[in-house]
């Protein structure tokens, strides 16, 4: 329960950031977002992992370092939690309009890769960074990942929305800056990334690769 609260709360503070700076058209948001990203990974490592993303759970319960008895409690977590941000966010700066991200055509391509692309970033750096037996303790693992979605969100967050975590997509959505009509460009891009981050990972450091475990026991 510890794991499933600190995955809630890092969830949570991240889509407030992200929906705040975003609804105020704060300039510099992807540097906030990637701040609060690290310093929230910071604060829930040692618990949880601090994943905040069920797409980061995905490319970890691949990789071996969770099962699936907990990944599934973590993913819900992280929904609730962005959820839960986004009403928040809403209500904090009331923004008379929201302009929503609906991709068509070639948009619609572009958003899926540039998604894709990112998240597997993301989950390929954490994998690395915070779970690798090559790097027992080390104190980079957080600046690593928050200057990875900083980056990502500063290269195409003015194409794809810059989510690369279903659990901000979903929040997004909630708070109107995504189509609902169009999540499923979010939730598919980013889940194939994570994934993929999680079949690369093992390719690349077989030492690391454990056994797929369906329960806790």
């Amino acid at each position: 329960m510890r794991s499933y609260i600190t995955e809630f709360i890092g969830t949570y503070f991240l889509v407030l950031t992200v929906g705040a700076t975003v609804l105020t058209k704060t300039p510099l948001a992807p540097v906030a977002i990637g701040a609060i990203l690290m310093v929230m990974v910071y604060a829930g490592g040692h618990v949880s992992g601090a994943h905040y993303n069920p797409a980061v759970t995905l490319a970890v319960l691949l990789r071996g370092r969770i099962n699936l008895a907990d990944a599934v409690p973590y993913w819900i977590a992280q929904l609730a939690g962005g959820v839960l941000a986004a009403l928040t966010a809403t209500y904090i700066v009331n923004p008379r309009s929201v302009p929503t991200l609906s991709p068509s055509g070639r948009e619609l391509g572009v958003a899926l890769l540039a998604e894709a692309l990112f998240t597997f970033a993301l989950a390929y750096v954490v994998l690395n960074a915070a779970t690798s037996k090559d790097h027992p303790g080390n104190s980079f693992y957080g600046l690593a990942i928050g200057f990875t979605v900083m980056a990502g969100a500063f290269a195409v967050g003015g194409i794809s929305g810059g989510a690369f975590n279903p659990a901000v997509a979903v929040g997004a959505a909630s708070m109107g800056l995504l189509a609902w009509s169009k999540i499923w460009i979010w939730l598919l891009a980013d889940l194939a990334g994570g994934a993929l981050a999680g079949v690369a990972f093992l390719a690349l450091n077989p030492k690391e690769r454990a056994p797929l475990e369906l329960s806790a026991a």
